[in-house]
């Protein structure tokens, strides 16, 4: 067992922890219990209550196993965040089924794929994905699709401005197989017995890899009631926590912080369809937010807002995320505005967000973090599967109550994903990593994203770290170019500041850089552009950028 983080294991935690022996969706049926009238969800100034929530919840699933869900079955649920999705997901455990969370931005070629691998015969989705999901039903496995006007939920008034997906008028359903989301509540099913348990299929996320069709990865409801609770119990979360959900609830970071978590502890979920700086900071003044994970680029674009200082911020007393090291420059500017230091983790979708957290009490810049509660991590070859030592660079693997069990239908990539070291089996993320002294873990890159230029290695995520301190630099990805003589080399790609703009050169780019790091490491090429192509969950995709580069 890796023990070299306890020295800065923080000093409030046990060092170990026993979870609940029961489905996930018993945390919600217990907060309701605890605190039926306590405000579950607010959205866009509209209050929701724990009794409320479970009693739509229980509808929904009554509903679902009237249309033939039964144990073990898979159901899509094709929404952006909004109270839909946090009833349907837990509608579907209450039916004894596993979540199917797609990306909103599928169509219908990836909707065919996620169908046919998991035979989901009935689908959950907003109003806007309705048109792309409707033309599969009859001629695929799926036979219903529930349609759901997010601005149905809408029923205070508000003064915020509401995303065109919230704003827009319900309409008629007139494809077949389509019934509305108020249709399937009011149809007067309730559900059987729960019998759903800590072993049985929760949620399957997919996983986009680096080649292939997408992975999905299963996960049993201790694996989701792994991270909910640990992640309550690290930021000491209560049932008077006020949580800003603005990550994807789809995305397995967006579905542990800002939803599972916040039901183990009967918190309060503040939930926006789409990300709003403005929106946001009105919201966590409004609703004295306490706590909000994020990725990055989020992070950035909200600390960037001109208007920020009109904002009361001051409520909040926990901001983190992942998915990318947060600039140096960034992190300053954030402490010196709040107090506050941003807390990184590391976790990936086989893991159910995160494994590694950094301590609240003593958290270090652009690092993953220490293994969580019970979380097992180590540093091997890539090649040889021989186990590193400190500041040793080798590959992340974990074993812990929140990895997967497995990919859906693959037997022969999950047997590739694991190694067993010490009679345990390990999960090989695919991240280059290393730990110090200490036991935190610091990232180096993915294992197929290193630059070799002329034999030396550039680790691209290191460079735009530094790149990021650049002040007129706003968002930076560095890939690799085609090279006649070295090879390849170093590219930048660079979104200036806007009052940058026209008076920073490619060139005074580069002459920075020469400044501050090595000279393999600077990027013999600066492209300026107009924005960065990222993920749903704000990821840059840098493998886009560079398979363009390379196809030139």
């Amino acid at each position: 067992m890796f023990t070299r983080h306890h020295k800065v294991w923080p000093s409030d935690l046990p060092k170990t922890m026993t979870l609940p022996q029961t489905s996930l969706f018993t945390n919600l049926e217990i907060s309701a219990l605890r605190y039926p009238d306590h405000t579950a969800i607010i959205y866009y100034d509209t209050k929701i209550t724990y009794r409320e929530l479970l009693d739509e919840v229980n509808a929904l699933a009554g509903w679902l196993q009237q249309n033939g869900v039964k144990k073990g079955d898979r159901v899509l649920l094709y929404m952006q965040n909004s109270p839909q999705y946090v009833i349907g997901y837990y509608a579907i455990l209450r039916a004894d089924a596993a979540v199917i969370p797609i990306n909103p931005m599928n169509r219908a070629a990836e909707l065919e794929h996620y169908i046919s691998d998991t035979q989901s015969t009935i689908c959950l989705a907003g109003m806007e994905l309705a048109d792309f999901i409707a033309p599969l039903v009859g001629k695929t496995y799926l036979e219903r699709v529930v349609v759901a006007a997010y601005g149905n939920y809408v029923r205070e008034p508000t003064d915020l401005k509401l995303p065109a997906e919230v704003a827009a008028e319900p309409r008629e359903l007139k494809s077949p197989g389509l019934i509305t989301w108020e249709d399937a509540l009011n149809s007067g099913h309730q559900p059987g017995e729960h019998t759903a348990g800590p072993d049985d299929l929760a949620v399957i996320p997919y996983s986009s890899g680096t080649t292939g069709q997408p992975k999905g990865c299963m996960h049993v409801h201790r694996g989701p009631m792994a991270t909910a609770v640990q992640r309550a119990f690290w930021n000491l979360s209560t049932s008077d926590s006020v949580q800003l959900c603005t990550l994807p609830f789809f995305h397995v970071t967006g579905m542990t912080g800002s939803m599972n978590s916040p039901i183990y502890s009967g918190s309060t979920m503040v939930i926006m369809t789409r990300w709003d700086r403005d929106v946001a900071g009105t919201l966590i003044g409004r609703y004295k937010v306490t706590g909000w994970t994020n990725i990055v680029t989020m992070a950035v674009d909200f600390l960037s807002n001109p208007n920020l200082d009109q904002y009361d911020i001051s409520s909040l007393l926990t901001i983190g995320g992942g998915g990318a090291a947060m600039p140096e420059a960034v992190a300053k500017k954030l402490k010196a505005l709040t107090g506050l230091d941003y807390i990184e983790g590391y976790g990936l979708s086989e893991t159910m967000a995160a494994t590694h957290i950094n301590p609240n009490d003593a958290p270090r810049a652009q690092c993953l973090g220490i293994p969580v509660f019970d979380v097992d991590s180590r540093i091997i070859d890539v090649d040889t599967l021989e186990e590193k030592g400190p500041g040793e660079v080798g590959e992340i693997v974990s074993h812990g109550p929140q990895v997967t069990v497995g990919y859906w239908n693959r037997p022969a990539e999950t047997e590739a994903a694991f190694v067993e070291i010490d009679g345990k089996r390990f999960y090989r993320t695919g991240d280059l990593a290393y730990y110090d002294e200490d036991g935190y873990f610091y990232m180096v890159d993915r294992v197929k994203r290193m630059i070799n230029a002329s034999g030396f290695k550039v680790w691209p995520s290191e460079v735009e770290s530094m790149m990021y301190q650049h002040p007129a630099i706003h968002e930076v990805c560095i890939i690799s170019a085609p090279h006649e003589k070295r090879g390849e080399t170093v590219k930048a790609m660079v979104v200036l500041q806007p009052d940058a703009e026209g008076s920073t050169t490619e060139a005074d780019i580069i002459n920075w850089c020469r400044e501050q790091m090595a000279a393999y490491k600077v990027p013999s090429i600066v492209q300026f552009v107009s924005e960065l192509p990222k993920s749903p969950t704000g990821k840059l995709m840098w493998r886009a950028l560079q398979e363009e580069e390379w196809k030139k």
